[in-house]
């Protein structure tokens, strides 16, 4: 089997804990690519490290079994979107802060390693989200988390107005609105008042964001439905962002497309892991306050 590491160079210590893995690989006899993005760190990490085994990543993207991103749950959605067309499996080890999706430790390593070299592990699939405008040339989207219409810098709210497949659902005003895979639920979707979603569901969520009305809720929809979402606002553009990473501003008035993907993001698990034991751990979901023991 073989491992690419893609790591967040601008990571604290980063160089030690991407030599740290390299050596718990060899322990292990798995061999491993690293992209070339460390070329940043290159003094810190080349005196290390047998050059021969770093290449681009278009080509660690076409060679290796699992790819392992390190950093956070930032750099597994960055590495997800730019492994999006090899579709090969992420692995995410934590050196951030939360790790919601990012669930193995550089401390906890060899006990992967050892269920990985047993083939202990599975495959999970996440949903993903392509979005294209349908009155403007723009590039498409692609989201692993959400994909967020937002009124950016201006300060007054602006309108949308949300149709499901062929049928209008409402014209409501608000700051923006965030269309969720259930990836993305425990996400900026949850802040808004979203619900959380099992990963293991095929369903997109919508989330308005400060709506002006009371009655405006959000809404749980099918995986195969087609959500079109027209934008009005008074100022000049509208900030359009992807997994809170790429971010576009288009032309006020425009209309968005927003489906499933047939790209979707493959995620390593092992017996270890567990979505609700993380759901737990991470957020305290569950968690009686009047129990020491909630968990």
């Amino acid at each position: 089997m073989k491992i690419g590491i893609i790591p967040n160079t601008s990571k604290k210590d980063i160089a030690k804990i991407i030599i740290k893995i390299i050596k718990s690989l060899e322990k292990y006899q798995f061999e491993y690519f690293i992209s070339a993005s460390i070329n940043k760190i290159t003094d810190e990490i080349y005196p290390m490290l047998d050059r021969q085994f770093v290449v681009a990543d278009e080509e660690l993207l076409k060679n290796v079994d699992i790819i392992f991103s390190v950093g956070g749950d930032g750099t597994l959605l960055a590495t997800a979107y730019k492994s999006r067309n090899s579709r090969t499996p992420i692995c995410g080890i934590n050196i951030g802060k939360l790790g919601f999706l990012a669930e193995y430790y550089v401390e906890n390593l060899d006990e992967f390693l050892t269920e990985l070299k047993r083939g202990e592990y599975s495959i999970g699939y996440r949903m993903a989200l392509d979005g294209i405008c349908l009155n403007k040339e723009r590039q498409p989207l692609y989201a692993v988390n959400d994909i967020v219409i937002d009124k950016g810098g201006w300060a007054k709210m602006i309108e949308l107005t949300v149709k499901v497949d062929e049928d209008y659902v409402a014209t409501f005003s608000a700051d923006g609105l965030i269309i969720a895979t259930p990836t993305g639920s425990t996400g900026y979707s949850l802040s808004t008042g979203g619900p959380i979603v099992s990963p293991n569901t095929d369903v997109i969520t919508l989330s308005p964001i400060a709506p002006h009305s009371l009655t405006m809720r959000p809404l749980v929809l099918s995986g195969n439905q087609r959500i079109i979402v027209t934008v009005k606002s008074l100022h000049t553009s509208v900030q359009v962002s992807c997994d809170g990473q790429r971010v576009e501003y288009y032309d006020s008035n425009f209309t968005l497309e927003i489906k499933k993907s047939t790209k979707c993001v493959k995620l390593v698990h092992t017996k270890s892991t567990s979505y609700f034991n993380v759901l737990r751990q991470k957020f305290f979901w569950g968690l009686d306050v009047r129990n020491s023991n909630g968990f």
